[in-house]
Formats: structure tokens, sequence, C-alpha cells
């Protein structure tokens, strides 16, 4: 496995790829990795010859109180785990080779999507979000993309942002990846102490409680989300940021389900902000 921290080396490589007629699949990340990262490099070794893994902390997508700082790191582990399940290269950029001095061309998505669930307190995430995916993009040229579902509304605004641009990628969504207790993997969950991660498991408990409640028939999505909030505030040690119902391609707010139907959360356990969902395909 090669790491290698430049634009220029990086193009270089993949052209001398595709030149061979190899597929090449990209797996953007920030490092830190779990099980989850590890399963889009799984699928990315499965659908194309190479895949590319990137790890970089992405500045532009942090709010001015938030924990880039304190973001986990794990350089070293993080490449040892790429190369035992199948990486053959590590983009590892520092800071100035993807914003250089004077940088200040964003992307905007110009809707409602951006302002919905977790843009109402991030309201600067997506704008770094989009901006630093299309810069990768536009820098790995990959076949495919490999996104995990758990990030959900990310997920939509990628696939908006691909259309809306024409940015010749394909872009495909893996399922969440889960601890054995049901607490959905996140490279935050080390932010937990004993007893917040305990608290936690109130995520998973309410989107499983949510998912029983249509796999009964419930078609109302404010009585869905009513019975989560409520498993949700029993436990003291959660605050909730949001939980909605919103259409899984638009993420404005449905009271029934129809269609496409995202449930999402996004709950503090402590001072850890942490994330789930589950998607209903109504028939």
């Amino acid at each position: 496995m090669e790491i290698i921290t430049t634009i220029d080396n990086i193009r270089s490589k993949v052209k001398e790829w595709k030149l061979q007629g190899l597929s090449v699949g990209f797996v953007p990340t920030m490092g830190y990795l779990h099980e989850g990262h590890i399963s889009l490099v799984n699928e990315s070794n499965k659908q194309c010859d190479k895949t590319i893994a990137s790890i970089f902390v992405n500045p532009s997508q942090f709010g001015p109180n938030e924990d880039f700082e304190a973001y986990p790191r794990d350089f070293d582990r993080d490449c040892s785990l790429l190369e035992a399940n199948g990486c053959d290269i590590v983009f590892y950029p520092e800071k100035n080779e993807i914003y250089p001095e004077n940088f200040a061309t964003y992307i905007n998505i110009i809707s409602d999507m951006p302002k919905q669930l977790c843009g109402k307190s991030r309201p600067i995430h997506f704008q770094g979000v989009c901006t630093v995916v299309a810069k990768l993009f536009n820098i790995v040229t990959p076949d495919k993309a490999f996104f995990g579902e758990k990030d959900a509304q990310q997920l939509a605004i990628i696939k908006k942002m691909v259309a809306d641009l024409n940015i010749d990628v394909k872009v495909v969504p893996c399922p969440i990846i889960r601890e054995e207790d049901g607490l959905a993997k996140s490279s935050r969950n080390t932010y937990l102490n004993k007893e917040e991660r305990i608290a936690a498991l109130i995520l998973s408990k309410s989107i499983f409680l949510g998912k029983s409640l249509v796999e009964k028939g419930e078609r109302n999505a404010d009585i869905i989300l009513s019975a989560m909030i409520e498993m949700i505030n029993s436990e003291p040690m959660a605050k909730i940021d949001y939980v909605d119902a919103v259409d899984g391609l638009t993420m404005l707010k449905v009271k029934n389900i129809t269609g496409t139907t995202l449930f999402a959360m996004a709950v503090n356990i402590g001072k850890t902000r942490l994330i789930d969902n589950f998607v209903v395909e109504a028939k």
C-alpha cells in the first residue's frame, strides 16, 4: 500500500491505472477508522480494481465551537487497518495542499436541503463537506465513491451536488455498521466515557422502536417520532438536537410515510454529538 501526500502524485498514479483499463474506487474519510469505514473499503474492493482512501480532517466543515482540534487522529493505526483490508493507496494531504493560501472558492447547495437536520445547528457544515468532496473528486477522479448511510443527509447532499455539477463519479451508498449492542459505529464514540457509552444506546433503541412501529403498519410520522422522542427523553444524559422525519431526497419534513422517508436524529450524550437514522421505502 502506498501513502501519497500530494495532488500531483495521486493524479499521476490514477492516470497510470486508467491507462491500464483499471477501475478506481474511492473512500473519503477523516481518519480514526472503524468497521464502518472498512466496510466501505471492502465494498470498493468488490466493485473496483483499485481502491484509494483519503484521510483528511477537513477544517472547513467544523464550526468555531466544534471539535476540529479534538477530533481523534491515529494515522499509523488507520494505515494498518487499510493495508490489512486491501486498500491500494492512502491519500494523506496536508491542509495547505487542499486549501492553499488565499483559497476563496466554496460550494453551496442553494436549496433547503442543507438547512434541515444537522444544518440547523451546523450552518457551515455542508458547505465545507461539498467543497472538500468536490475537490477530492476532481483530484482523485474515481469511477465510484463509497459513503456510509449513517450520514444520510451528507449522502443525499453529495448525490445532489454530483448530479447538479455533472461530476463523473457514481456515488455508492453503504449500510450502517453497528456495534453488537446496536450503537452505530462512529469515530466520536471514543469520546464517550463508560456511563455515556451505556447512555448512548438510547439512540439505537429509539431507532429500533421506530422501525418496529413501521413494521406494525404505522404510517403517521408524528406518531412514530413522538414514541422515539419519549424514549430518548427517558435517558437523563441525552439531550436532543433533532429527531425528524423527512423526504429522503429533499430533506424536507413529512407528516406521513410516502416514497422514501428518512427518520434521522442527532442527540448529545454529555458533550458528544451522535447521529443515527433509518429509512422507510413506502410500498
